[in-house]
């Protein structure tokens, strides 16, 4: 009969959290991986999900993204039209970074309050933290290791082409706006390539997933 794993916290004595950061670039394929592992049981928590309610109308963010860019920003129907306010951001680091000092600050409180509220349901579950910019936003504090998938440039460029239309310049323009393969991977726990298919992407996955074990019965 197949042994069944118990819940990795049963493995960790005293131990509180166990959140895994997950993180790459453009078509690295992070969300395949908060999929295998949430095939295995995980609760994914997706951050740029919960961007898009961080600065929904009678948010203090709200307020702040009108303030900082003025009230043409509010679409008809009350809430901040997401195609404008990227007019005024996209090609200003300036103004980029205006908009990130107040969204990533609010959407950090949404995901600590998720975390919260999964681990008051079950403290057992092992929690994904997926996130574009979890570097960057300067998450690595919120969880216990940090998982980066990595593509080459050219590939990520095909399969972003191919998955949302855009052209290959529009691509290779936001993959210069993130930080590079080189510099996640210096914050990584773990790192692993997505070159090949799906199949091997399941593969290293599930392996990683069974050493995660073995590294907190360390603990």
């Amino acid at each position: 009969m197949r042994s069944i794993r118990p819940p990795l916290r049963h493995l960790i004595r005293d131990y509180i959290l166990l959140v895994v950061g997950l993180t790459g670039g453009i078509a690295s394929g992070k969300s395949s991986v908060a999929e295998l592992l949430a095939g295995k049981g995980a609760a994914v928590i997706d951050a740029d999900k919960l961007g898009h309610s961080a600065y929904l109308s009678g948010t203090e963010a709200f307020d702040q993204v009108v303030d900082a860019f003025g009230a043409e920003v509010v679409g008809a129907n009350g809430e901040i039209d997401r195609r404008v306010l990227g007019s005024k951001v996209f090609d200003s680091e300036e103004n980029l970074k205006r908009l990130t000092d107040i969204v990533w600050p609010a959407i950090r409180q949404l995901a600590l309050k998720e975390i919260t509220s999964i681990q008051t349901k079950n403290p057992e579950q092992l929690i994904v933290l997926e996130a574009a910019v979890l570097i960057e936003a300067n998450w690595r504090d919120m969880v216990d290791e940090l998982w980066v998938v990595n593509v080459p440039r050219n590939l990520a460029v095909d399969r972003a082409v191919k998955r949302d239309g855009l052209a290959p310049e529009a691509v290779q323009k936001r993959i210069d706006a993130q930080i590079s393969n080189k510099e996640r991977a210096q914050h990584a726990d773990v790192a692993f390539d997505n070159s090949g298919d799906f199949d091997s992407l399941r593969t290293v996955v599930s392996r990683e997933y069974e050493r995660l074990y073995e590294r907190f019965q360390e603990h």
